[in-house]
């Protein structure tokens, strides 16, 4: 995997680490349908980890496709941490 990918996945796992953590603290804040949605987020979350781990080890699937969809998946869950973290009034 090229430098510029990795340093594309390293940010977007900072990113989403950072909004992630910061909607763990507030949880407690949340209304009962958006601690629902966090939840189903928190499967994706570690299907993202899983997938990035993926990379670098497939020889079947070029590290474009997966690189593609990893980062597909990585905006759903940061637009998905963006609406939870408006539902709670920051």
């Amino acid at each position: 995997m090229n430098d510029d990918l990795e340093d594309r996945f390293e940010k977007i796992v900072e990113d989403l680490a950072t909004q992630r953590d910061e909607l763990r603290v507030q949880l407690h804040l949340l209304k009962a349908e958006a601690r629902d949605e966090f939840e189903e987020l928190e499967g994706k979350w570690h299907h993202f980890e899983s997938r990035l781990g993926r990379v670098g080890d497939s020889a079947k699937t070029s590290a474009q496709e997966i690189g593609a969809a990893t980062e597909q998946l990585g905006e759903e869950l940061a637009q998905a941490y963006r609406r939870l973290k408006k539902a709670v009034g920051e």
